[in-house]
């Protein structure tokens, strides 16, 4: 069965690439440009992961992955936080707000299935 992932990413060049990266490689992908928009699919979809841009309009990754980790049925979804926050501490701050992991970008198109794979129970 085809895994289900949620991109939540603004950029459009960033959202083709891992759009094109995960169907290419068996997953099912929904996309959401902004937070409010991904919570609420998230919560439609239940989806088997969600990758999450740290740097949104309105509200911001750090806050969406806060609100949902309030949600129960949401508690056992991995979220992934893809960002350009690479500084000392960042990694830690998206931890801290309920991610499970964390990949900086720009993205190795070679590596990025298999690193979000880790996250993904079968």
């Amino acid at each position: 069965m085809k895994k289900t992932i949620l991109l939540i990413e603004d950029n459009e060049q960033n959202s083709y690439l891992t759009t094109f990266l995960l169907e290419t490689n068996g997953m099912n992908v929904v996309t959401a440009a902004d937070g409010a928009t991904g919570i609420d699919l998230t919560k439609k979809l239940l989806p088997d992961l969600i990758l999450l841009d740290i740097q949104l309009p309105m509200m911001d990754g750090y806050a969406v992955a806060n609100a949902l980790r309030k949600i129960e049925s949401l508690k056992q979804v991995p979220i992934i936080a893809v960002t350009s926050y690479a500084m000392v501490g960042d990694r830690e701050k998206c931890l801290a707000a309920g991610c499970n992991g964390y990949i900086e970008k720009p993205i190795n198109p070679e590596t990025f299935v298999a690193e979000i794979s880790l996250y993904l129970t079968t």
